[in-house]
């Protein structure tokens, strides 16, 4: 059990590396350092060819534009400091620092769940009603729908580190991770953090599981339509798609780990309280 100290002694959090031994550092070094600047300039690549030509025009590659953007900033947020810290002896990150990093994974993952989303909607507007396409997904109606992605991911990220930014943290200041993450650093607060660890883990399952509901219903509403399409209108509708749900699978397969969060803190919790 612990107990509530108001003091906040910690300026600075030190972060286990994957591995401490020397050789494989630098393997990791060269892993992420490849990973990163990959992942950089396929977004990159794709960003400057969409704004470059007159596929901006269509609505599938103005969100496809601003998801390669996000993709870019989102993979920035984590990767410079794990490229850097195998190459340095002190592995510290100042305590605004991890916060920051903390408010932008959560901010860029928020987006890209939201912007799947909307993308999906656009997939069964150009599928299922193909002769308001135009009217309906106006630049208007995009322009809003990046808005709403934007602001979704705003609060997202809000609410999660709100509560975390005011915990007081008194002592230990080792996170067992490799990057700042909610969870290693609500073991480190000196308060019982039970119900709050919960309340985290929910509002990560929950846009999670929204977003993937939501995914679902769009797709089966697709799937439903297409029965009365002809063959060559089938293959042209899943071509379409493919590529969304691929996207789709790849990014939401992971967020299994909200759901098992959930499972773990809700267990502690009736512990506590049993």
């Amino acid at each position: 059990m612990k107990y509530m100290d108001t003091t906040n002694n910690v300026t600075e959090f030190v972060l286990l590396e994957l591995t401490q031994n020397p050789k494989m550092q630098k393997i990791v070094f060269a892993v992420f350092l490849l990973i990163y600047i990959i992942s950089i300039v396929v977004n990159v690549l794709i960003l400057i060819t969409i704004t470059s030509s007159s596929l901006l025009g269509s609505s599938v590659y103005f969100f496809l534009a601003y998801l390669s953007f996000i993709d870019a900033c989102y993979a920035s947020v984590n990767n410079p400091k794990l490229i850097r810290d195998p190459l340095h002896e002190k592995k510290t990150i100042l305590f605004k620092g991890c916060m920051a990093q903390v408010f932008g994974e959560y901010f860029f993952g928020g987006v890209e769940v939201i912007l799947l989303t909307v993308m999906a909607y656009d997939c069964y507007v150009a599928i299922c009603k193909p002769l308001h396409y135009a009217t309906i997904m106006n630049w208007r109606v995009c322009a809003l729908l990046v808005g709403v992605s934007w602001m979704g991911g705003f609060l997202y990220a809000t609410i999660q580190i709100l509560f975390i930014f005011q915990l007081p943290f008194c002592g230990p200041n080792v996170i067992d991770h490799f990057m700042c993450d909610l969870n290693p650093l609500l073991n480190l607060a000196c308060t019982d953090t039970h119900t709050l660890g919960l309340f985290v883990a929910a509002n990560s399952g929950f846009i999670c599981l929204l977003n993937f509901l939501l995914l679902v219903v769009s797709y089966v509403v697709i799937l439903h339509s297409l029965r009365t399409h002809s063959l060559e209108g089938k293959h042209k509708a899943m071509s379409t798609s493919v590529s969304h749900i691929t996207v789709v699978v790849l990014f939401f397969v992971p967020c299994k780990s909200c759901y098992e969060k959930i499972i773990y803190q809700g267990n502690c919790l009736m512990n506590e309280f049993a």
